[in-house]
């Protein structure tokens, strides 16, 4: 037996009934990130999404404040006893954690919340630019082979332990925007985030995302495409003229930001799953637990009252509420083409 210690219990339950066909929208969002959200606790907030449907919660703590590599880990373990259905998906660093350690900890975690976990392999933040030049340099291309082979290591000990397939493995999520990162998601990711200011922009990184996953020998519509988006809901509806683009500005972070109602976001997701851009949007409240509340109780409701989102789980996994519980179509890949 290895050194690592892993539950006996299976990662997850038989799967459920497939999901109708045609696209689904899915919806996330982060509980975590900055500091300590003032009066909740990382369980409420989890309940808080989880009531409003969202498929799956994030946890990245800020490095500052002294946080371990897998405390990220450690605190959703605590949660998810707490809440039943929704997916609780922690970031953990590609560097300076033994992948062994990994395995062993999302493992634990998705045996915690019986089948609910996944991880955001984290990478670390390029270092800013010049003044007045943009958007952050993009990270060299060995720091994103260097998570790829984390992300294999991770799966190879999963396997050999054996922890189930891969379509009862926890979930691997990656942000993909940068060139260099899309190949690796497109290896090893279940989900990849992307950052992008217009829908045309997110269309192209998720089609060059597919491509090659099929390269790579993966039936692409098992890799869902998310839209990441800062959102700060403080403010009133801007309430533009029917037809006219609602407009993202970007961040200090190097991300995109929303600056709104929850009506104003509605449309803009509402947009973009018309045009078929992403598959869902991954949401970073500006201010928690004000921003989180009102896309819960205003955005997501009001999707879900136009029925373009769900209003209830379809699953008991994580991997159930994402539609990647289902085996391949067996035409789909062939020799890495797509037949």
């Amino acid at each position: 037996m290895s050194a690592h210690s892993y539950p006996s219990a299976p990662l997850s339950p038989p799967p459920a009934a497939p999901r109708p066909r045609g696209r689904t929208l899915h919806l996330a969002a982060a509980i975590g990130g900055g500091p300590p959200a003032r009066g909740a606790s990382y369980r409420d907030l989890a309940r808080l999404a989880e009531g409003g449907g969202l498929d799956f919660v994030t946890l990245e703590l800020h490095p500052y404040g002294g946080a371990g590599l897998l405390d990220a880990l450690e605190l959703l373990a605590a949660v998810a006893p707490a809440t039943d259905r929704i997916g609780v998906v922690p970031a953990v660093p590609a560097a300076g954690a033994e992948p062994g350690d990994v395995a062993a900890a999302v493992a634990t975690l998705d045996w915690v919340s019986r089948g609910r976990a996944g991880w955001t392999l984290a990478v670390p933040a390029p270092p800013p630019g010049p003044p007045g030049r943009g958007r952050r340099p993009d990270l060299p291309e060995a720091v994103w082979r260097a998570a790829g082979d984390t992300a294999s290591a991770v799966t190879r000990i999963w396997r050999g332990a054996g922890l189930g397939p891969p379509l009862s493995a926890p979930v691997t999520v990656l942000d993909a925007t940068e060139p260099a990162a899309r190949a690796v998601a497109a290896r090893h990711a279940d989900i990849a985030f992307v950052r992008a200011a217009r829908p045309e922009g997110a269309g192209l990184i998720r089609a060059d995302i597919h491509r090659l996953a099929a390269e790579a020998g993966r039936d692409p519509d098992r890799l869902l495409v998310l839209a990441e988006l800062a959102v700060d809901l403080g403010g009133g509806e801007v309430g533009p003229e029917p037809g006219a683009e609602i407009a993202l500005t970007p961040d200090a972070s190097g991300g995109v930001l929303f600056r709104g109602g929850p009506v104003d976001l509605a449309e803009l997701i509402a947009d973009w799953q018309r045009q078929g851009a992403v598959d869902g949007f991954h949401v970073r409240p500006v201010e928690l637990p004000r921003d989180l509340e009102r896309f819960v109780n205003g955005t997501a409701a009001l999707l879900q009252h136009r029925g373009l989102f769900r209003s209830f789980h379809p699953g008991a996994t994580l991997r159930e509420h994402l539609g990647l519980h289902r085996p391949a179509r067996p035409s789909a890949v062939r020799g890495g083409v797509l037949s």
